[in-house]
């Protein structure tokens, strides 16, 4: 096993099996010249000096660098082709000596001093798969990963050498190995197994670090990475069981279980960034913490793994821990939210964006010409007919087989089975589209919860009343300060008045009073309804739901005591179905093992006997299973009649028709609560909406009002001190100046007007900040981890309300009436209700 570091991990690559030089000439020449002709042997000359090389270049030790290993690939994949057209024209096998003096001799990948010695093609052919898969793996680690030319080659790399331990896995030929005789680990099917979720893991972490340096969404990089963890965790689940637990070297498995918490913490980690983008602080703690305890045990037991590795994940504990903290004092301080115990969590979402490779393309033999003369034409073309010909049986079966199973799920959903039963005994249940309609209730809370969702709307609406009043406060303290002036002054006093320059607004303000008296009607409106469509929608907070259903009770009288007797018939009868109903899926199953072993190859080339007659006597392998089929497709029929027979006489004994009416009306009911539930929900969010939504426009609404108080005081500064520079022209006395200034001046706490911090109103925000409040504002409530967010259009942004240069007093009516002008109307989401910010 060979590792090397990545753009920032450690990867494994595999060693090549070695093996002892094999000459191949020999022998296969002799089994020609004995079973076919000499002539035939001398004409094969070229294509058996083409294998014995082939083999002989794969005797040869492979070099590091890239370009010999592709060359290496190259190598193996042609001598795979080669075996794929000797196995079926040579029988190299420990029971069948037909080419004597043929033994393959290869040496264990992980342990060196154990070897394999067998006269096997089935040994070669697996030994040179898994040499592919190694190459593979080794062409991997040898990209570089820090470039996007590298990391794509390495992600393929790994996809394809997973493919070579799959292809060894799913095609036999390791189990065929182990039935030739004893044979070294790493070839048997639990090996290839977990070599391919090891390539599948690697290639899948692969995308994850190109995910990562594309800076992709944390959602996205979590479900990557768990995806990384599973490859991993299945990998290391191999290697603890028989027969590779003791076969492995202690280091290269904790580097594979030390991966698998690695990424478990990871794609906890992404997810938990995702969860506080949304303010979701209680299940971030819980997901934060689960990743770091998985890296804490993790750590314990790794040992002698790359410092690199374990770097990389104290790094990652690091962050975790970081974030950790952060987010428990938020939600201290913040949120107040209960985090979940971890057993309450769903799993991490995973997505898997690798697959092993195919290698059905590169290994077919079809075009290769090695030995084409040693296979007439005519028995490939008789295989061809005989495969048509089971394929034929096999699909006529299985279509029975579906078909019986069909008639046996429809019948019984006629007579009411086994749902009738289960009911008799309690075990009572929803359809599923409705149990499913109900549990989302109870998820969002259930008629119950409304009550909470009522007083959300209370204090948004009393937050919205507040923030209205405090905005027309503020616009009559500036009318009435500047109608002191006007009166101070008199016709001196020549800026606009106040009512003129805020008409807009006050329109504005009213008709936000008015949308706020409609949104209290309909809200009296939904808590009415919910007053009264609690009685109906009370049966959705019962747990289980099915405890409300009704359910079949046993006579009161009996008339013969035979209840117990016809129950229990019927339930033996319905075992006795599903019994058959298992036969059936255990018949197709043996069809298709029986296709997938049966090869007549070699009997067809032997070529003893006419095609025909070799095609019956083959074909009548599966007359057995075929009789078996229809025998259970009888039985079943006959079975069917008795379960009506039986099904009649206990619906009559338990009055089914009255317990079926009975369920009906109570699905009707519940269905019937759900609906009137969404209803009352969707009236509730969407007042919710409109408060949000209202409270932003009033927040923006009172902002511009300070902006326009702001100026007008600067500019009631600038024409007190106009006024006074008049008064002075008129070379009063001193005295009859200081009366004046006395005269003249502005009530105490204006006498020093000066611009005024830039207004930070409870409810409106700095430009580029939401100013909408949480509903712990005007009084502490519980903290909500996510805010209703308005779903209408931002309006255009307005330029600030900069003071207007001195001396410029003509400029600045014209500046208080152009920044006057309102954003465009705003569509409040709900109840039908426009606010416009502008006429």
């Amino acid at each position: 096993m060979a590792s090397a570091a990545g753009s920032s991990n450690v990867m494994l690559a595999i060693h090549e099996k070695k093996t002892t030089p094999t000459d191949l000439y020999r022998p296969l020449r002799l089994y020609i010249a004995s079973a076919y002709s000499e002539r035939e042997a001398a004409a094969a000359d070229d294509d058996l000096s083409a294998v014995r090389d082939l083999r002989a270049a794969v005797e040869q030790p492979s070099l590091p660098d890239p370009s010999s290993l592709e060359q290496r690939r190259d190598a193996l994949l042609a001598y795979a082709r080669a075996l794929a057209l000797v196995e079926p024209r040579f029988p190299i096998s420990p029971d069948r000596a037909h080419v004597h003096s043929l033994t393959f001799t290869w040496h264990d990948a992980f342990k060196g001093n154990k070897k394999c010695a067998l006269a096997s093609i089935h040994l070669e052919k697996a030994a040179v798969l898994f040499n592919l898969g190694a190459v593979y793996s080794q062409i991997a680690l040898a990209a570089d990963r820090s470039t996007d030319v590298g990391i794509r080659t390495a992600c393929g790399a790994f996809q394809s050498a997973a493919g070579a331990f799959a292809w060894l896995r799913e095609s036999g030929v390791a189990a065929k190995v182990v039935a030739a005789g004893a044979t070294t680990v790493d070839v048997t099917p639990e090996c290839a197994g977990m070599l391919e979720k090891l390539m599948l893991a690697q290639a899948q972490e692969c995308f994850f670090e190109k995910v990562i340096a594309g800076g992709k969404p944390p959602a996205l990089c979590s479900k990557v990475a768990r995806q990384v963890g599973i490859f991993y965790e299945e990998a290391y689940a191999a290697l603890s069981a028989p027969p590779l637990s003791q076969h492995f070297d202690k280091t290269w498995v904790s580097h594979v279980q030390l991966k698998a918490a690695q990424f478990y913490a990871d794609a906890c980690y992404r997810y938990s960034l995702d969860l506080h983008e949304k303010e979701e602080i209680a299940e971030e703690i819980a997901r934060l913490k689960i990743g770091m305890s998985a890296l804490a045990d993790a750590k314990k037991a790794a040992k002698g793994v790359a410092a690199q590795l374990l770097d990389s994940v104290n790094k990652l504990e690091s962050n975790m821990k970081t974030n950790l903290e952060r987010a428990m004092k938020e939600n201290d301080r913040v949120y107040l939210m209960r985090v979940p115990a971890a057993g309450s969590l769903g799993a991490l979402p995973a997505a898997s964006l690798v697959k092993p490779t195919s290698l059905a393309e590169v290994l077919d033999a079809s075009k290769e010409r090695l030995f084409s003369s040693l296979v007439p034409d005519g028995s490939m073309k008789a295989l061809s007919k005989y495969t048509e010909m089971v394929d034929n049986i096999i699909r006529t079966q299985a279509e029975k087989l579906q078909q019986a199973s069909e008639i046996t799920r429809v019948r019984l959903k006629e007579m009411d089975l086994p749902d009738s039963i289960l009911s008799l005994e309690g075990s009572i249940t929803l359809p599923v589209d409705l149990k499913e309609d109900v549990e989302a209730v109870q998820i969002s809370g259930g008629p119950a919860g409304l009550e909470s969702e009522l007083q959300q709307l209370r204090d948004l609406r009393r937050v919205n009343q507040e923030l209205l009043v405090q905005t027309e406060e503020l616009l009559q303290k500036e009318a009435n300060e500047d109608a002191q002036f006007r009166t101070q002054f008199g016709s001196r006093w020549t800026r606009p008045q106040s009512s003129t320059l805020t008409k807009n607004i006050q329109d504005r303000l009213n008709l936000f009073a008015a949308n706020l008296k409609k949104a209290a009607d309909s809200d009296s409106l939904i808590e009415r309804g919910v007053k009264e469509s609690y009685p109906l929608m009370s049966i959705l907070d019962k747990r289980p739901i099915e405890s409300a259903l009704p359910s079949i009770s046993r006579p009161i009288m009996s008339l013969d005591g035979n209840e117990d007797a016809i129950v229990g018939a019927l339930k033996q009868s319905l075992r006795q179905l599903e019994f058959l109903g298992a036969q059936r899926a255990g018949l197709e199953d043996m069809l298709k093992e029986m296709k997938r072993k049966d090869d007549i190859l070699p009997k067809l080339m032997a070529g003893v006997g006419s095609h025909d007659d070799l095609f019956k006597k083959e074909i009548a392998k599966y007359d057995s299973i075929c009789a078996e089929i229809a025998d259970n497709i009888v039985a079943q029929e006959q079975l069917l009649l008795q379960i009506q027979a039986q099904n009649e006489q206990f619906a009559t004994v338990f009055n089914l028709e009255d317990y079926k009416a009975a369920r009906e009306r109570c699905y009707k009911q519940i269905a019937a609560a759900v609906a009137k539930y969404r209803e009352i929900k969707k009236n509730i969010n969407e007042g919710l909406n409109f408060y949000v939504t209202l409270q932003e426009a009033i927040g923006k609404i009172k902002q511009q009002c300070s902006d326009f108080i702001m100026t007008r005081n600067i500019q009631c500064r600038e024409m007190i001190e106009d006024v006074q520079r008049k008064l002075a022209g008129f070379n009063f006395s001193s005295s009859s100046h200081s009366s004046m200034q006395r005269n003249a001046s502005v009530p105490p706490d204006q006498s020093s007007p000066s611009p005024p911090p830039h207004a930070q109103a409870p409810y409106a925000a700095p430009p580029g900040v939401d100013s909408r409040p949480g509903y712990s504002q005007p009084e502490p409530r519980p903290a909500y981890s996510q805010p209703y967010p308005p779903s209408y259009g931002a309006p255009p942004q307005q330029p600030p309300y900069g003071a207007p240069p001195p001396g410029q007093y003509q400029h600045n009516q014209g500046h208080i009436l152009s920044h006057l002008t309102m954003p465009q109307g705003l569509t409040l989401p709900t109840r039908a209700t426009t606010i416009g910010l502008n006429e």
